[in-house]
């Protein structure tokens, strides 16, 4: 097959594609490829309005009436049923809250709350550092009495004993992009007396995921994602109506039954609300609103069917780099195992994602050689694969990786 004849094919996906509607939904320069939205989302456009209305109207005229007004007071719960739609969950089982690292720690110790008489949370040792540093503050606060214990990956679900109290994963590996069963997990740990905690940041708005199907106890995730509600969006937090009685040690007065009785003690308010802590962001809630009201619009399975072939096509297209400029597949090919990104591991690799950035492309760098390509269907086409790895053979080829400052370390990589 000629040149030409692919190009026309991949033009012809492109053509073809039922999400192409949403590319120009988003603010991307002409001419950048961006393969990072596993990192940060892109920008909707919508948003600059929605925050600009915040701003003048319901900031700058309504002022404190928009509280009631302009419902800043109930955006947590709102926006909570939104991410509920895309997550498997009923409404009343998610709120859109605080960090990600903040909810980990609501949603561990509520866990640890149902499980008084056991001690450990338990974990894999290449979980996303947050997960694991959580754990690890868990058990420093509380004297050794909870123990954070993280295995080799394939040993977690045999270290399930009957001390574990809590297993926290991630369903889509934030290096790799491996897949776990989700159900299959939850079921082995529900077998051995344990709950079950998950990080979503690389699953919501990226795969199918179904929470309540998979009898998942409690989960959590970011906003600034796939999500794509920008910079330090704020996060959310899945407690399964079951366990809701559960009261969280982060005892804020947003979480509070009646917070505008400014009563003495904490009585915790019914259901979800009292995941929340202190006043919500509504600039950062609003910018969240935006991306996924965005998302909602798109139809997931054929989002999940896109990403698989922009996978494909990427392996596909990187199989002569592997061989002449040494990279090694670090992501599953198997896509039932695959998340919505790529990787490859290769001895140069923050150097290389350093200088494709000079050919237009943004890609990612982990730690300690994974180079990571996020996969994001609503505004990546086919031919941007197809170019990506055009250019990253020239990247190789002309050692334009090689320059002096791409071997000095930034401080965020």
């Amino acid at each position: 097959m000629t040149v030409t004849s692919l190009a026309a094919d991949l033009s012809e996906l492109d053509r073809a594609d039922p999400l192409a509607r949403f590319r120009d939904r988003f603010h991307l320069r002409d001419g950048l490829i961006y393969l990072d939205g596993n990192s940060l989302g892109a920008l909707p456009r919508a948003t600059a309005a929605r925050l600009q209305q915040v701003i003048a109207d319901e900031w700058g005229e309504g002022l404190i009436t928009s509280w009631l007004g302009a419902e800043w007071s109930t955006a947590p719960q709102r926006i909570g049923d939104k991410i509920a739609r895309l997550l498997g969950a009923d409404p009343g089982e998610i709120v859109a809250t605080d960090s990600t690292s903040v909810n980990i720690f609501k949603a561990l110790t509520a866990a640890l709350s149902l499980r008084p008489g056991r001690s450990k949370i338990l974990s894999e040792k290449t979980n996303f550092p947050t997960d694991v540093y959580m754990m690890q503050g868990i058990e420093a606060f509380s004297g050794g009495r909870v123990k954070a214990v993280a295995v080799d990956p394939a040993a977690v679900l045999d270290a399930l004993d009957d001390d574990v109290a809590v297993l926290l994963l991630t369903q889509v590996h934030y290096k790799s992009g491996r897949v776990r069963d989700m159900a299959e997990v939850t079921r082995r740990a529900h077998a051995a007396g344990a709950l079950a905690v998950w990080d979503l940041s690389h699953s919501a708005g990226a795969i199918e995921v179904d929470l309540n199907g998979a009898q998942a106890d409690f989960a959590i995730g970011c906003g600034y994602k796939f999500l794509n509600g920008g910079p330090g969006a704020p996060a959310y937090l899945f407690a399964a109506a079951r366990h809701q009685a559960a009261t969280p040690v982060l005892s804020g007065w947003f979480g509070h039954a009646r917070p505008f009785s400014f009563e003495d003690d904490y009585d915790p308010a019914a259901g979800i609300t009292r995941f929340l802590c202190g006043t919500p962001p509504v600039l950062g809630l609003a910018a969240l609103e935006a991306g996924v009201d965005l998302l909602l619009e798109a139809d997931m399975g054929e989002l999940r069917r896109k990403s698989l072939r922009l996978g494909d096509l990427f392996m596909e297209r990187m199989e002569p780099l592997c061989d002449r400029h040494g990279f090694e597949l670090a992501s599953e090919r198997d896509p039932a195992l695959r998340g919505s990104q790529v990787a490859y591991a290769h001895p140069q690799a923050y150097q290389i994602v350093q200088a494709l950035k000079e050919y237009d492309v943004v890609a990612d760098f982990r730690a300690p050689d994974i180079l990571r390509f996020g996969l994001t269907p609503l505004y990546l086409r086919h031919r941007d694969i197809a170019e990506t790895v055009e250019r990253l053979e020239q990247v190789c080829a002309t050692r334009a990786w090689d320059k002096p400052q791409y071997h000095q370390r930034a401080a965020v990589t």
